[in-house]
């Protein structure tokens, strides 16, 4: 694999408490731990280190570095932020995925669970009558239902809503579906992260 592609490979980024909260290439997690805003974290053993003890370290063979004219340094696979220990506020996307899950694949106006081809986006105040896209007014609804109300109002349509549509309140994952975790991030997550001392 040549040095660009290792270096678009994902790095996970922990806030200091050792939070997962975003994800980066590895060009980017170097870059943070070069200019001491973050540090590595050894896949290994969790030791972190700093840009120069990270590339003093000896590095395996068929393991993803970089190389420079004297140095050969193992691309950062998560790195921990050194002061940062927020954890960033993240609004679901309004898409179809999204609008099923909140709705639980289920008619808003029936409660008919439904093969989620079988259900159809209805807007509760219809487009023809100024009605947006958006969280709050679009719905799941079974195809009967949906023709039922057609361009009308809820209540013009004798329908009723089982529940008020709102945008959801899950945080979004931050690892996508099409990105594969490493192991290493299991491990760091897994046990780094219930291990690290809290501050007084």
């Amino acid at each position: 694999m040549s040095s660009m592609m290792v270096l678009e490979q994902p790095a996970l980024v922990l806030n200091r408490h050792w939070v997962p909260i975003h994800l980066t290439t590895a060009r980017h997690a170097l870059t943070l731990v070069y200019q001491h805003v973050a540090r590595v974290v050894d896949p290994v053993d969790c030791t972190l280190h700093r840009f120069q003890s990270w590339s003093d370290l000896s590095v395996p063979e068929n393991v993803p570095c970089v190389h420079t004219v004297s140095l050969r340094i193992r691309v950062p696979e998560i790195v921990v932020l050194e002061r940062y220990g927020k954890i960033p506020k993240r609004s679901v996307p309004f898409n179809r995925k999204n609008l099923f899950e909140r709705d639980h694949n289920t008619c808003q106006f029936c409660g008919k669970k439904d093969l989620t081809q079988d259900l159809t986006i209805d807007h509760v105040i219809p487009r023809s009558r100024g009605g947006t896209s958006h969280w709050e007014n679009c719905v799941i609804a079974c195809l009967p239902c949906n023709l039922k109300k057609g361009n009308r109002l809820v209540e013009e349509a004798g329908l009723r809503l089982l529940r008020r549509p709102r945008a959801p309140r899950w945080t979004p994952q931050l690892l996508l579906a099409e990105i594969p975790r490493k192991a290493s991030w299991e491990r760091v997550i897994g046990d780094a992260y219930w291990n690290v001392e809290l501050e007084a």
